[in-house]
């Protein structure tokens, strides 16, 4: 579909949709085109600037679509974080000694966050613990 920026002799201007320049021709011809203000048929293509794609528009548009993208995934990200805190204990910074005794069954298995150092993660995982930090999300940072 081509959209042509019209007028009729009487300087009304208006818009049309056709299937292509001969589809606008046979209308003109044939008397079906009229201008919708004053019903004039004598009707003509007004000059217009085509809509060109460049390179500038399509970084924008790409722009857009990641910063969209990164929006949904920090959401996402928000999410289980909240999940994962909503259905844990905060053992603060006992974290390491809380999920050794969970691990060697002396303290019943359930989710625990907290704090832990770069090393007590470590040693955690070298001993077969399941550990996992959580993101620090933007607005944590603040």
């Amino acid at each position: 579909m081509i959209k042509y920026s019209l007028s009729c002799d009487h300087g009304h201007a208006f818009e049309g949709w056709f299937s292509g320049s001969a589809d606008f021709d046979r209308q003109v011809e044939i008397g079906f085109l009229t201008c919708p203000v004053c019903n004039s048929s004598s009707v003509s293509k007004m000059l217009m600037a085509p809509a060109v794609s460049t390179a500038r528009k399509k970084e924008e548009k790409q722009a857009m679509v990641m910063d969209l993208a990164r929006q949904e995934a920090l959401a996402k990200i928000r999410e289980a974080v909240a999940s994962i805190k909503a259905n844990a204990e905060d053992v603060g910074d006992r974290f390491p000694e809380e999920a050794r005794k969970i691990h060697y069954g002396e303290r019943d298995a359930r989710g625990i966050v907290g704090q832990a150092s770069i090393l007590d993660l470590h040693e955690l995982l070298e001993e077969g613990i399941a550990v996992a930090p959580l993101p620090v999300l933007p607005e944590d940072a603040n």
